[in-house]
Parts: structure tokens; C-alpha cells; sequence
């Protein structure tokens, strides 16, 4: 009886040794051309100029984050990214406009020249306020465009475009715009990727100038 009693003791004692010493798992084998897409495809890229010349951040405006999908496209970006003092993007990322989105840019133009309207610049929003308050936030020199003209526009869905803060822009010896945090949209492909697009007539709306 003792010693049936001793076994099972020890039988016991082995089973709890078996259960405290558990190895580690075995990582499985992964095929290359089954593993998840590189992080860097998901995430903004790095721009030419460092981000702690431009103004702003990367970060698309909240009502934008779900209506795009952030891709890896070098060639792009550096078409759309200036030097300093040369206008065009100061840092950007490229994205791709989902499906089943309705995503609305605007851009000013020249109404002296009607092949201007369907340029590669445009907004995320609609002019609004002094025109000298939209020249400087995004950049556009007075030999450039009057403003005289607004058009409105829908980005197709798969449309590729870089979004981005605006460079630093020289107009002249007299004047020079600094880099800006306004969100600007490079569209190298506007007769094919808008549609639905409506115009608009600049007028003059005069409000008083309010001295202290």
C-alpha cells in the first residue's frame, strides 16, 4: 500500500514538471510573397525638405483622414515638391481618393486665360476672406493670377494626388510669401481625374477697414 502510495506521488510530481516546462513556439515559415505590405507604404514618406522648414504637419483635416489612402509613389511626390523660395509643395504625401467618397477641391485661376482653370493646384477649401490673405497662405504671386475665377471640382475615386503644406514662393524684390500650414492638393492629371466641375465669377464685395 506504501509503496503504490509513493508512485502515485511521484507520478503526480512528473506530471506537474511536464506542465511547468513549456517551450517557446516555433515560428511558422512565411512565404515572401505572403508577408504584409511594408510599413512605409502606409505611413507618410519623407519629403526632400525637412519638416522643420515647412509650416503645418502632414496630418490630413479630419473630415479628409477617412476619404484617402496614404501610398508610396517617389516620382510624384518630387514632381510636387519646391525648393525654397520656389513655390510648390514644402512637404507632402501622396494619396489615393477611396471609393464611395465624395472628396470637393477648389481652385482660383486666371480668367484670362481659360486653359488655366483645370490646373495642377487646388484646396481642400473654399476661398473665403481677403484676397491678399489667399495669396499668402497658398502662395500665388500677382503675375501669376488676378483670381478672378473659381471652379469647383469632384476628385474621381482612384485619382492619385499629393497633399501637402505649402514652399516658400519669391514673387518679386518687393514681395516674398513664407512657407504656409494651408493643405494644398497637386493634381498632375485634371482633365482626367475631376469631374462635375462648376465656375464661378469673382465680384467686388468692399467691406471698411476697422482702425484702432
Amino acid at each position: 500500500m506504501l509503496k503504490n502510495t509513493i508512485t502515485g506521488i511521484l507520478i503526480l510530481s512528473c506530471s506537474g514538471c511536464v506542465l511547468l516546462e513549456k517551450k517557446d513556439p516555433i515560428a511558422p515559415v512565411i512565404d515572401p510573397a505572403d508577408a504584409p505590405a511594408p510599413v512605409s507604404l502606409l505611413t507618410p514618406t519623407a519629403t526632400p525638405t525637412s519638416a522643420a522648414e515647412c509650416a503645418g504637419d502632414m496630418a490630413l483635416p479630419v473630415e479628409f483622414s477617412r476619404k484617402f489612402t496614404a501610398v508610396s509613389d517617389p516620382e510624384l511626390l518630387e514632381q510636387a515638391i519646391g525648393e525654397a523660395n520656389e513655390g510648390k509643395l514644402c512637404q507632402g504625401q501622396v494619396y489615393v481618393a477611396k471609393q464611395n467618397t465624395q472628396i470637393m477641391l477648389f481652385r482660383a485661376w486666371n480668367g484670362s486665360n481659360p486653359a488655366s482653370e483645370l490646373g495642377d493646384w487646388w484646396a481642400l477649401k473654399s476661398p473665403r476672406g481677403q484676397i491678399s490673405d489667399y495669396r499668402r497662405d497658398y502662395q500665388i504671386c500677382y503675375q501669376w493670377s488676378p483670381l478672378d475665377k473659381m471652379t469647383l471640382c469632384s476628385l474621381k475615386a482612384g485619382a492619385k494626388v499629393v497633399v501637402g503644406t505649402g514652399q516658400s514662393t519669391t514673387c518679386s524684390e518687393y514681395l516674398e510669401y513664407p512657407t504656409s500650414a494651408k493643405k494644398q492638393v497637386y493634381v498632375t492629371n485634371a482633365d482626367a481625374d475631376l469631374f462635375d466641375c462648376t465656375s464661378y465669377n469673382a465680384e467686388f464685395n468692399w467691406t471698411p477697414i476697422i482702425t484702432k
